[in-house]
């Protein structure tokens, strides 16, 4: 099982919905950056397939695709891959954000 984690502004501004982290934002920030590409569905593939609707920004490491989903006002990542941790973290620096899990 991978551990989950969120990036969030909560914790800095005391649960104020007035520092929600903007799709509008994660459009700038992500858009600026070559190893981010945004997309509106993200497909699974295994043994069956499946598609979740939402605001995706995939991370290209290498041949792995790691999806940062927007939600709610705040980004949520899986720490599946070591490689995400310090790229979280990273996100988090740059949106003045905190990493929590869940």
């Amino acid at each position: 099982m991978s551990q989950r984690y969120r990036i969030t502004r909560e914790i800095k501004s005391g649960g104020s919905q007035d520092a929600a982290i903007t799709l509008e934002e994660c459009k700038r920030y992500f858009g600026a950056r070559p190893d981010f590409a945004y997309t509106s569905v993200f497909t699974v593939t295994g043994a069956t397939t499946m598609s979740i609707e939402g605001d995706f920004f995939m991370w290209s490491h290498g041949s792995d695709r790691i999806p940062f989903r927007h939600y709610q006002g705040d980004l949520y990542v899986s720490g599946t891959n070591e490689a995400v941790i310090p790229m979280m973290l990273e996100v988090a620096s740059e949106l003045e954000a905190d990493v929590v899990e869940g």
